[in-house]
């Protein structure tokens, strides 16, 4: 009796999905057809109304900046404040002295995060001073925590009045979509117009881009509070503000320090880029060895940042953890006795004369020139026929379709495919994203951009997944590989373009180099992390009817974990679309090249903002094809 009405079930999905490959193939023809008749000699942009626009910002920016009580009272005043937080934080921390700090971190860690964590925290700054960054590091760590400082003053509440009020979280949302999205490099041009260069720049800088982490998990966290506990506090008669401080906020305690540190890593990522407005620490130790080709001298300070991304993450995620452990009352006395113990050893440590120039130093540096020395000596060949390779096989020709595609022919395309394989909401926004760097006047640029982020997208697809797969189905691969993807993701993007530079040159390949590497750690874990929560009891039953590995892999596990692959996906995108801007600085041209041009060039602020701008549409565009796929549950039939 269920036979028909199964098979009744079965015919009108495939007819379905044969209207849907049927309404494909008619629109790639069409395409195809139309680029044929329509295509273009790809000239250059001559629309410049949009830079000419931010320039005169820029222009009004400048006459007023003494006179306006908008800079006097306000973005003046905002910097001497900042400037003020930053001050007391130095010289807090070096009023400890070396030994003082080492003895507070460490105390810290074991005192919020346990015992192995302080010894964590007593290694990583010990290794600062054998390392002979001490002064940098410090210097790093201070602007770190002066941006989490403020992201946390301000992302908390505004998180807290996302999830509560509808209209504020709907009105955040687009606004911290484009945060998240603008390339770090856009936001140096406008804080130094509006702050000047300097610590208080960079600072800011660091806050904007580290803050959307915090409203969005905060928001979660406040979102997600049982209704029923929320209830119970209602029917006692607690009122609105009782409710948040005796109740949401307590039980969303472990995900606000989540949010903490989610912050603390996008902070310390950030403030080594503020580098290049003149902002002190280990961020100047890179951007040197830059511009020297030094490998060696970057992967010095690129060891430090990870360490101490390593350190402060181990502790508040630690320090998290065991606040969801119920203490009894002399647990809390032993700690308190902890606390105090630990207070009197800092004091007393602080009174040691003891530098971190006392420490024995070694250096990475001569080790990992020579074997970047040898690389480039045995793999030329290697590297160039890559290089080589894809360039004229895959970049050349998919650029060149892009650039001589008319933007009209092109946004109509995105409509037409987006709305079949996304929906009409998610094509509506892909296509108005996609005729935005027109307006502004930089089509090519961003054509040629497209190219690149495309392929560099693919490739990181193609590795992340394959090794994303292995992960999850060894797992003595994954806990191998674990300790490799943290470093790798908390390693500072600029470090990626040395080996890269240093393998392949100057060029666009060796920014999409660059931009894979960085961007198939996360690729890798979300992939690992979708297959490993496919249903047991969904892999049992298939290898019960006889699955073969391949089969369990392509007909159950990759189908299931479609949304983690499409969330990977996306991430990936966004990872990639990080690095366009850094890879203007080694040859990668177009988009990346315009903002670093606009940011160091007065003459074209208006263009590298415009440049800006243009990378946030596209990634728009790519991210509402990819996610917009994954909430309209497959193609519309």
């Amino acid at each position: 009796m269920t036979t028909p009405v199964a098979g009744a079930a079965v015919a009108p999905r495939r007819r379905g999905r044969l209207r849907t490959r049927t309404t494909a193939g008619v629109l790639v023809v069409a395409t195809v057809i139309a680029y044929a008749v329509f295509r273009t000699d790809g000239a250059a942009d001559d629309n410049d109304r949009a830079f000419r626009f931010f320039d005169s910002v820029r222009d009004w920016v400048d006459d007023n900046r003494d006179t306006s009580p908008l800079f006097l009272y306000g973005f003046n005043y905002a910097r001497l404040g900042v400037r003020q937080l930053v001050d007391v934080l130095a010289a807090g921390l070096s009023g400890l002295g070396f030994a003082g700090l080492v003895a507070a971190v460490t105390a810290l860690g074991a005192v919020l995060a346990g015992w192995r964590t302080g010894l964590l925290a007593l290694g990583g700054f010990l290794a600062f001073g054998v390392l002979g960054l001490w002064e940098q590091s410090v210097d790093t760590l201070v602007l770190t925590l002066s941006a989490v400082v403020l992201s946390v003053l301000i992302g908390v509440p505004l998180g807290i009045l996302a999830a509560r009020v509808r209209w504020v979280g709907a009105a955040l949302r687009p606004v911290l979509d484009v945060l998240q999205i603008m390339p770090t490099f856009a936001y140096l041009a406008p804080m130094t117009l509006l702050f000047l260069i300097g610590e208080p720049a960079a600072v800011i800088a660091t806050m904007i881009y580290a803050v959307p982490a915090t409203i969005r998990i905060t928001a979660l966290g406040i979102a997600e509070v049982s209704p029923t506990a929320v209830e119970a506090a209602t029917a006692l008669g607690s009122t609105r503000w009782q409710l948040l401080a005796k109740v949401r906020l307590p039980l969303a305690r472990t995900t606000i320090a989540l949010a903490v540190n989610q912050t603390i890593m996008l902070a310390l990522s950030m403030v080594v880029i503020t580098a290049l407005i003149d902002a002190p620490g280990l961020g100047q130790n890179i951007v040197s060895a830059l511009q020297r080709v030094n490998v060696g001298a970057a992967f010095d300070a690129g060891l430090a940042i990870v360490i101490l991304a390593v350190v402060l993450d181990r502790i508040t995620t630690n320090a998290a953890r065991r606040t969801r452990v119920h203490r009894t009352d002399r647990q809390r006395r032993l700690r308190l006795i902890g606390a105090g113990v630990a207070l009197v050893v800092v004091a007393v440590a602080s009174l040691v004369t003891v530098d971190a120039g006392d420490l024995p130093t070694y250096s990475f540096a001569a080790p990992v020139n020579d074997l970047v020395g040898w690389i480039e000596l045995h793999w030329y060949d290697v590297t160039e026929g890559l290089k080589n390779g894809v360039s004229a096989g895959v970049l050349d020709p998919l650029e060149t379709v892009l650039v001589t595609t008319p933007w009209w022919l092109f946004v109509a395309a995105v409509a037409a495919f987006g709305t079949l394989i996304s929906g009409r909401r998610a094509a509506l926004i892909a296509a108005l994203a996609a005729a935005g760097p027109a307006a502004l006047g930089l089509w090519q640029h961003t054509m040629q951009t497209l190219a690149t982020v495309l392929v560099a997208i693919v490739i990181t697809m193609v590795i992340g997944v394959a090794v994303g797969v292995f992960c999850a189905r060894h797992d003595r691969l994954a806990t191998g590989v674990r300790p490799l993807l943290d470093a790798a993701q908390t390693m500072p993007s600029f470090v990626y373009l040395l080996p890269a530079v240093a393998l392949f040159g100057a060029s666009r390949f060796t920014a999409i180099v660059a931009a894979v590497i960085f961007a198939v750690p996360p690729v890798v874990r979300l992939v690992e992390r979708g297959l490993r929560d496919v249903p047991p009891a969904v892999v049992e039953a298939a290898l019960s009817a006889g699955s073969t590995p391949r089969q369990l892999l392509w007909k159950v596990q990759l189908p299931m974990a479609r949304g983690g692959l499409l969330l990977a996906a996306n991430q990936g995108i966004v990872m990639v679309l990080a690095m366009v801007v850094v890879g203007g600085l080694v040859g990668a041209g177009a988009l990346g090249y315009d903002v670093v041009a606009g940011f160091s060039q007065r003459e074209l602020f208006g263009e590298g903002l415009a440049a800006g701008l243009a990378i946030v549409l596209l990634g728009i565009l790519l991210d509402r094809l990819t996610q917009g796929f994954h909430d309209s549950k497959g193609p519309r039939t």
